[in-house]
């Protein structure tokens, strides 16, 4: 069966390594702060000048004051600072953080990225997804594999672009796939399918083009 959002982001999850800084974005991506594998210490980052965050806080227990850049309550942890958001910025702008965990709206089999605007529909602009996925060496998108019944992976993005070729690696419900694998021309290798989940149910549901991995049966 496909994996949950709470699934996903523990499979996200397993993308951390020890000492990483690391940032989420709004939606699922949040969920990662939950699932940090036993062993490894990372530091979560926070556009909004938050360093070192800690899971969600459990009900009744929320400070309103301590929150991230989507405005849902976190908690501290002992290693926890803050900085203004010019210095924050900064961080990613300098090279800083390790990895970036982003939703999308749309993600195109070149690792093109939309995930900021629909066409139409008002918005206050794209906050920080253009610095993370220009300035941070590894994008991991987390998102649902269609929307309405469309698929979010497609040959080429048809809504306007947050960055063109930024996407390592995109986490659905339904698999995992790595975006640029050497050699390989479809720019996208299947390489996890989530239990009970069909090579051919993927196919159905995936507009690009994308190789096989060999792991996958």
């Amino acid at each position: 069966m496909p994996w949950t959002r709470d699934e996903m982001a523990a499979r996200a999850a397993r993308e951390l390594e020890d000492g990483f800084y690391v940032n989420l974005g709004i939606g699922i991506p949040t969920m990662v702060a939950n699932h940090i594998p036993d062993g490894i210490s990372v530091q979560l980052h926070s556009e909004n000048g938050m360093l070192g965050m800690g899971p969600f806080p459990f009900e009744g227990e929320e400070d309103a004051d301590i929150i991230n850049a989507g405005k849902q309550t976190v908690t501290e942890i002992s290693t926890t600072s803050y900085v203004d958001s010019a210095a924050s910025f900064a961080m990613v702008r300098g090279g800083h953080i390790n990895i970036s965990i982003l939703g999308a709206l749309q993600v195109a089999q070149n690792g093109d990225l939309a995930n900021w605007m629909i066409p139409g529909k008002m918005v206050k602009g794209m906050g920080g997804a253009m610095d993370l996925v220009a300035g941070v060496p590894r994008v991991v998108v987390l998102m649902e594999h269609t929307a309405g019944g469309k698929p979010k992976l497609l040959k080429e993005c048809s809504l306007p672009l947050t960055g063109a070729g930024v996407v390592s690696m995109v986490i659905t419900e339904l698999g995992v796939f790595e975006v640029g694998q050497k050699g390989n021309k479809a720019g996208l290798t299947l390489t996890e399918l989530a239990p009970d989940v069909s090579l051919q149910e993927i196919r159905e549901k995936t507009d690009a083009e994308f190789a096989v991995g060999p792991g996958v049966k």
